[in-house]
């Protein structure tokens, strides 16, 4: 994990700013880790959630993480085809700009 890209500024001055919040934050960032699915299929469905609850930040967050992790724009778009079934046109598109965004 120590590979993944700093947090933006804004997360570090919520962080200090709200430690209680950040700490439950971090407790269900842990829960998420416990289970079967490597890092990168985590990796790929947090992107895919992010992109279904039409989060930009969360996208953005998600594929500066995926980069650092070696995931390819392949990989990437792969997630964007897959939700387009379920997103609709529009929010599918609205997603791949912001995957665009940092590619």
């Amino acid at each position: 994990m120590s590979d993944l890209p700093k947090p933006p500024e804004t997360h570090d001055h919520f962080v200090a700013t709200f430690p209680e919040l950040a700490q439950a934050w971090e407790t269900v960032g842990a829960a998420g880790k416990a289970g079967p699915l490597d890092e990168r299929a985590c990796r790929l469905i947090k992107l895919a959630v992010a992109m279904g609850a039409q989060q930009e930040g969360a996208v953005h967050a998600s594929v500066r993480k995926a980069l650092a992790m070696g995931i390819t724009r392949e990989e990437l778009e792969q997630v964007v085809v897959l939700a387009a079934g379920t997103l609709g046109f529009p929010q599918t598109v609205a997603a791949y700009t912001w995957i665009k965004d940092l590619l």
